[in-house]
């Protein structure tokens, strides 16, 4: 309990206590707009008062926690534990990438005829596809 006194855990209780009875009061605020006619209003007279709650609770979790900490696992089983290493923990680099030249590949004749009609389409840019010379489509 004692751990549960010192200055940062009084600063947090007040501040816990500040929040919670803050919400508390703006939950009461939109509840008297919502009964003046601010129909918009209802909704945040019930919000309010859960929002509230849920950092109350997140007070009473955190005093918990330090009250009793968690235990540490026990071993973990068979098939959860990693195998181990000898020699200390392994440690993954990031992979190197040796740059390979390429093999010289022989000369493709359909990508040099594709090269050469790009080349001239490049040349003659308001000419349309039928019109490329080497077309083979046009003399069927």
């Amino acid at each position: 309990m004692k751990g549960l006194w010192t200055p940062a855990w009084i600063a947090r209780h007040v501040a816990a206590l500040v929040v919670v009875v803050g919400c508390l009061g703006l939950g009461w605020w939109q509840f008297s707009r919502a009964s003046g006619g601010n129909s918009l209003s209802w909704g945040y007279t019930f919000e309010w008062p859960v929002f509230a709650g849920f950092f109350a609770f997140l007070w009473w979790r955190e005093v918990q926690l330090t009250r009793r900490p968690p235990k540490p696992a026990d071993e973990p089983a068979e098939e959860d534990e990693a195998p181990r290493v000898p020699g200390g923990p392994v440690t993954v680099g990031r992979p190197v990438r040796v740059a390979v030249q390429a093999p010289a590949t022989e000369d493709d004749a359909e990508l040099s005829a594709y090269n050469d009609y790009l080349v001239w389409l490049a040349a003659h840019p308001g000419a349309r596809p039928v019109d490329y010379p080497g077309n083979q489509s046009s003399t069927k």
